[in-house]
């Protein structure tokens, strides 16, 4: 009986991350944000907003966003740790920041893909590639 409660359950977890994406992820992502909401309210605030920003712009497959989020994460948990005020961490300008944070996480961005699309149609749109 064992043998037949744990197939349904095999196949039904295969279909749910086949629609969801692997529960793995969801999981990491939950301990993103438990591990957020441990830090000093200002702090919270601040990786809210760059979480939300850098969404927009980050990598596209789930485990290099993840990894850029914990990274977010382990540097303010530190900075707070440390009593380094938000503004040292993100300098003057929070949008430079986040984009220089971006950067460190090139692979899988959607917008790169984006960009090598659209080159691609316009060099068969004028012959320049078959």
């Amino acid at each position: 009986m064992a043998a037949e409660s744990s197939e349904p359950k095999s196949r039904y977890r295969q279909y749910l991350e086949m629609v969801t994406g692997p529960i793995e992820d969801k999981k990491r992502y939950r301990q993103f944000k438990a591990r957020t909401e441990q830090l000093p309210a200002n702090y919270h605030t601040a990786i809210e907003a760059l979480q939300r920003y850098m969404q927009y712009f980050a990598p596209g497959d789930a485990d290099s966003l993840l990894a850029m989020l914990e990274d977010l994460a382990d540097l303010f948990e530190q900075s707070a740790a440390d009593g380094i005020p938000i503004r040292e961490v993100v300098g003057e300008d929070p949008v430079e920041f986040a984009e220089a944070f971006l950067r460190n996480y090139p692979a899988g961005h959607w917008i790169g893909r984006e960009r090598e699309r659209l080159s691609n149609a316009i060099d068969r749109a004028t012959g320049d590639k078959p």
